[in-house]
């Protein structure tokens, strides 16, 4: 290590100890009442674990970790009665680590000692978004889904297998957790932004979790309240905003040659129907507030289930229509079962592409394809739940979206 790097990571340990150190020290209280650990504690500490494994590596570390913790003990017990959180203990150990860490991965560290220090400044903000914003099915939502992404997923084989050597089990499953993490992305911004925004935003954040159930439940609230029309048909429209962004996402996820092929089409649909949502939200811009439909948890965890069987079954029909057909065979599998799900649908021809058993520029009519089938139920969904005039100012823009998407797949192609 020359001297630079030295003086560096040495920076880096000291920084780290005078971030989190300053935090504290304006926490520490007075007089007697006050924390045993401040500014300057932090910051030697900080220090002590750098030059601890400066000096002696590994072994000598451990020993000055027993020691700190022997003393933050001590510590603890002698302020139990007045404080018995260990907020600041632990703070103390995880920065004795983090300057240890700064004699070969200071970057690291740093991040570490960033996070540590936001986590200790808005603490009490945190604790109240937990207690009095947060509801049990949230988190109940919340931890599925951190299970199905970090414990479930690395243990999912990531191969083709079954008949045709159709589904791969990795790509299936990574399709699900993205579904239900942007679904929970959507619930997410909709409850910092609340409901000041009205039903625009509405449809937004509920378009990243079902497009269609969206358009549903706009409908269905304009037959209950008509004079909700224009808003609650502007949130229909914005909710269709979703599918070329979730399309992006989805095709990036199994083949990045069939996106690159797609981008086009994607772009020019995102385009057209956001300047055909921007006129709805012009012409509703004096439109009082109302409140904002509830969107439940953070995500519909049946739907993603549901996408998750799809994909494998379209995937497997679709391998078998293209060994029994060739390439027409994937068109009219992916056509059909783009009236349930264009997502779940348009993975199965990537998937294809992905496995090598397609080109990727055989992907893109199936993909279309699927998408204006899946369109077609969004109106008729539309004319169903909210009627004729409700469906009047939704189909039109389903149909602009429809002409982009293919003009710019002419225009690519």
């Amino acid at each position: 290590m020359d001297n630079f790097d030295s003086i560096a990571n040495f920076a880096a340990a000291l920084g780290i100890g005078l971030w989190v150190g300053l935090e504290r020290e304006r926490r520490k209280g007075e007089g007697k009442e006050r924390s045993f650990a401040g500014l300057r504690t932090f910051a030697i500490t900080s220090l002590l674990g750098y030059v601890a494994m400066l000096l002696g590596g590994e072994l000598l570390f451990a020993i000055t970790l027993l020691g700190v913790t022997a003393l933050v003990a001590a510590a603890y017990f002698r302020t139990r009665s007045r404080d018995r959180g260990l907020t600041t203990e632990i703070a103390l150990l995880l920065v004795l680590m983090l300057g240890g860490l700064c004699s070969y991965d200071p970057t690291l560290a740093i991040a570490f000692g960033v996070v540590l220090s936001l986590l200790l400044t808005y603490r009490q903000s945190l604790h109240r978004f937990v207690r009095t914003q947060l509801s049990e099915r949230e988190i109940r939502d919340g931890l599925i889904l951190a299970t199905a992404a970090l414990v479930i997923m690395p243990l999912v084989p990531d191969r083709f297998i079954g008949p045709f050597a159709a589904i791969n089990l990795r790509t299936v499953w990574t399709l699900t957790v993205l579904i239900m993490a942007i679904g929970a992305a959507g619930h997410v911004a909709m409850r910092l932004v609340g409901t000041r925004y009205g039903l625009a935003i509405t449809g937004i954040a509920s378009g990243f979790a079902s497009s269609t159930a969206t358009i549903a439940v706009m409908g269905s609230r304009v037959r209950a309240e008509p004079a909700l029309m224009l808003p609650a048909s502007t949130a229909a429209i914005l909710s269709s905003l979703a599918t070329p962004v979730q399309m992006s996402i989805v095709l990036g996820a199994v083949s990045l040659p069939t996106l690159e092929l797609m981008w086009l089409p994607l772009s020019l649909g995102f385009a057209t129907t956001l300047i055909y949502a921007l006129v709805f939200v012009y012409l509703g811009r004096n439109t009082k507030s109302n409140p904002a439909t509830d969107v439940g948890g953070a995500f519909n965890i049946k739907l993603a289930l549901l996408v998750a069987v799809s994909i494998a079954g379209i995937s497997l029909l679709s391998a078998a229509l293209l060994a029994w057909l060739g390439p027409r065979g994937v068109f009219i599998a992916t056509v059909l079962g783009g009236f349930a799900d264009a997502h779940a649908a348009s993975a199965s021809a990537a998937s294809l592409v992905a496995s090598g058993q397609l080109p990727a520029a055989s992907a893109v009519l199936p993909i279309v394809a699927a998408m204006s089938t899946n369109a077609c139920t969004k109106c008729f969904v539309a004319w169903t739940s909210g009627g004729a005039q409700f469906s009047r100012h939704v189909i039109p823009g389903q149909i602009l979206l429809l002409c982009a998407l293919w003009g710019g797949a002419f225009i690519h192609g």
